[in-house]
């Protein structure tokens, strides 16, 4: 085993939350050697960023070799290895290749993996990283038929963006992309699920770099202890999502059932249950039995079988925890993370964690939630460093202000969403009203109000509200005396409160 090196800042994981604080703490410490390890060859850069109101950001990720890295760097040096152990208290982690590295501050920017609907089973895909939405790619194209599990965003844009393969989408809530929306935006999404696409693809802009030839090829099983970190937003631009088939859409969606059962074509076949053809339309035809042979099953827990394919599971994610907890008294989350301050320091000393990993457990503004998000990983990176160098320098550090507001900027069904606030009344009890305003296929908007104040938004939809309602939820101002006219179109409200 080599000697240990000097104490260094250290940072865990090649994703966005880490490379964003790598960077900074690379700014702040210009003649200091930064280490970046991560399981990875390829990292996450942010590019394009830009600042779109005081808390809104939009960027692009893109993958880049960890070389690119080290050149916009030169005192960043990549350690392409996973981690086997952290070893708290001698202030060291030892990577897979027997090397120990000593920190002086550590930050834990692992991210998280795929909950799998079953582990192991080769047609059970789970997307997480660029390695499996290309293994996805790859199985999608021999494919007539699949089936999405979970209502998530991958879920969401999976079932928009596929094209000649029959979908079947089984969600446990009543309403598609629940995280994000009421059942309002839900029908209003909806609607554009089944009408075609328009042709046009807009030319994808980023050079994409793979870890093919990197890594034994994984045949048709993904691994479930992927190593990369999560996708970019627009993860699906640079893939041809299309089936065997020659139409544009075909997606069924069955709400209010999870998963009971996962069966193989024989042992289905031995079963002597039946199972449905593809639903043709939302009217109550009736439901014939399938005789075409698939090679899984799937039973719902509302008594339906479908076959088909493959099955994707995008059932959310859990913190990538493991490598760091033996023999280290972490104290952790309830959905898993590592707990942190809001100097995004963990339970033990010299150790940050920031992004997927870590579960805020301050007393967070009432404006703002932890979601496992892109803009929340970039935040936290680029906080946690700035933390890093307050700790080292002795110097005091105020809260950031992208932790005021709760902001994130998307797109679903190639519609522009913003969420602001507590956009769906989360924990705002029943002592709240909703103002709403819809035009079909064009815009979705709703504000959430609580005692006049506006506490969330969402906007659907070229709005151009996002700065204003901004504005108005982080000044708090009282807007009782507008009433309906804050949502009327034919009222420019920009000019009301500029």
């Amino acid at each position: 085993m080599e000697a240990p090196a000097a104490g260094k800042f250290v940072v865990v994981g090649g994703g966005i939350a880490g490379v964003t604080c790598a960077e900074q703490l690379a700014i702040h410490f210009p003649s200091e050697e930064i280490l970046l390890v991560t399981a990875s060859p390829v990292i996450k850069a942010v590019t394009n960023f830009k600042q779109v109101s005081k808390v809104l950001e939009e960027f692009d990720v893109e993958e880049q070799p960890s070389t690119m890295l080290e050149n916009r760097f030169p005192n960043i040096k990549v350690i392409e290895c996973g981690v086997k152990q952290l070893k708290s208290e001698e202030h060291c982690i030892l990577t897979e290749d027997g090397v120990q590295h000593v920190y002086k501050k550590l930050c834990l920017c692992a991210g998280a993996k795929p909950k799998l609907i079953y582990e192991g089973n080769p047609y059970v895909l789970g997307i997480r990283d660029t390695d499996s939405a290309q293994e996805f790619q790859k199985q999608l194209t021999k494919a007539k038929r699949i089936m999405i599990i979970g209502n998530g965003g991958i879920a969401l844009e999976l079932a928009y963006e596929i094209e000649g393969c029959e979908v079947i989408w089984a969600i446990k809530d009543k309403a598609i992309g629940n995280t994000f929306f009421d059942a309002g935006a839900a029908e209003f999404l909806t609607s554009k699920l089944i009408t075609e696409k328009p042709e046009t693809k807009i030319a994808h802009k980023r050079t994409r770099y793979t870890t093919e030839g990197k890594k034994k090829e994984a045949g048709t099983k993904v691994n479930a202890g992927n190593i990369g970190s999560a996708l970019g937003p627009d993860w699906h631009e640079g893939l041809n999502l299309k089936g065997t088939k020659e139409f544009s859409h075909k997606v069924h969606i069955e709400t209010m059932c999870e998963v009971k059962n996962i069966y193989l074509q024989k042992d289905f076949r031995l079963s002597k249950k039946k199972s449905l053809t593809f639903p043709r339309d939302h009217h109550n035809q009736p439901v014939t039995t399938d005789e075409e042979l698939w090679p899984v099953y799937v039973e719902l827990t509302n008594e339906k079988i479908y076959g088909c394919d493959f099955i994707v599971s995008a059932t959310g994610v859990t913190p990538n925890i493991e490598p760091f907890l033996c023999g280290n008294n972490f104290d952790l989350g309830e959905d898993g993370g590592l707990k942190v301050d809001d100097h995004m320091h963990t339970s033990l000393p010299d150790i940050y964690a920031a992004g997927d990993i870590c579960t805020a457990s301050w007393q967070p503004s009432p404006l703002w939630q932890q979601m496992r998000l892109w803009t929340q990983a970039r935040q936290m990176g680029w906080y946690a460093a700035k933390c890093m160098a307050a700790a080292t320098l002795g110097d005091s550090i105020d809260m950031d202000f992208s932790f005021e507001l709760f902001a994130h900027v998307t797109k679903f069904f190639n519609y522009k969403v913003v969420l602001l606030g507590k956009y769906n009344a989360q924990s705002l009890g029943s002592d709240h009203e909703l103002m709403l305003r819809c035009t079909k296929g064009q815009e979705y908007i709703k504000v959430v109000m609580q005692d006049g104040r506006m506490m969330g938004a969402v906007l659907i939809g070229e709005t151009n509200l996002e700065e204003t309602f901004e504005n108005l939820i982080l000044n708090q101002m009282n807007l009782s005396s507008y009433g309906e006219d804050l949502l009327d179109p034919n009222i420019d409200i920009e000019d009301y409160f500029d």
